[in-house]
């Protein structure tokens, strides 16, 4: 299939200012091993398997040549894409290994609400902080919303990450309306997260519970959590390249997330 002058030319470009340095490859995806948060699920769901490497041969009788290891890992562990299939709300949708190419390339915006969460750690996003940031920076893209809090700096540690007490975990989100907008009303393909799930900790709580999940993945829409480096790029002008696994079946992956950025631009 030939290409047209106009995408040739935008490719080059893109080549080119990469070549040049004068655009970056930036990181998102967190470090994926035995110690990554995993989300604790209540009693009466199956737990999340942690991740973990077997070790099957080492340069040694199992394999005199070679280093391998079978990989033991639920779906939604570390940095990980959820397909709209992971909710009940998507049941009939895309599993993981359907989702078009298209939607994994795409501009990306950021909301950066660092330090309103650094003081409220069960702050929810809002229509209002949408629009408010949407007048400043302009419309949101077909592509993807990334949401920064600040929560990645806790990444290192199972119990500040996941900041959970008697009452459940406290970590921010989207409350339930500003959920159901970015699903119905927005061109967004998908809602990425610092957290270790894309909805607040408290939204059992919501109504619906978890709207985020609800909303989103029902509209056939998709999540990446657990991202980091947010803090390097700019409100708006990344590409993002999301990476699952094609997993036939499969209700998500771990992913690795990176970011295309014009060098300078914040």
């Amino acid at each position: 299939m030939s290409s047209s002058p106009e995408t040739t030319g935008s490719v080059s470009a893109l080549v080119g200012a990469l070549a040049r340095g004068d655009a970056s490859i930036i990181e998102l995806t967190a470090p994926l091993s035995s110690d990554t948060p995993v989300l604790d699920l209540p009693s009466d769901m199956a737990p999340i398997p942690r991740f973990r490497l077997e070790e099957l041969a080492k340069y040694d009788e199992r394999g005199r040549t070679s280093y391998q290891n079978g990989i033991h890992t639920g779906e939604h562990v570390g940095t990980h894409f959820d397909a709209p299939r992971h909710w009940v709300t998507g049941a009939d949708l895309e599993d993981v290994a359907s989702v078009p190419p298209s939607r994994l390339v795409a501009p990306a915006v950021v909301i950066d609400k660092t330090r309103v969460a650094a003081a409220d750690l069960d702050y929810v996003l809002r229509r209002d902080d949408v629009g408010e940031w949407q007048r400043e920076h302009g419309a949101l893209p077909r592509g993807w919303l990334l949401f920064r809090t600040g929560w990645a700096a806790r990444s290192h540690d199972q119990e500040l990450f996941l900041n959970a007490g008697g009452d459940g975990p406290h970590t921010p989100g989207v409350d339930p309306d500003c959920a159901r907008w970015l699903a119905q009303e927005t061109p967004i393909f998908g809602f990425g997260v610092e957290t270790v799930g894309t909805d607040a900790g408290q939204a059992f709580r919501f109504d619906p519970e978890f709207p985020v999940h609800s909303y989103l993945l029902g509209a056939g829409k998709y999540g990446i959590t657990q991202l980091q480096n947010l803090h390097l790029l700019p409100p708006t002008g990344a590409l993002l390249i999301v990476a699952p696994q094609r997993i036939v079946g499969g209700s998500g992956s771990p992913a690795r997330v990176l970011a295309l950025v014009e060098n300078g631009a914040k």
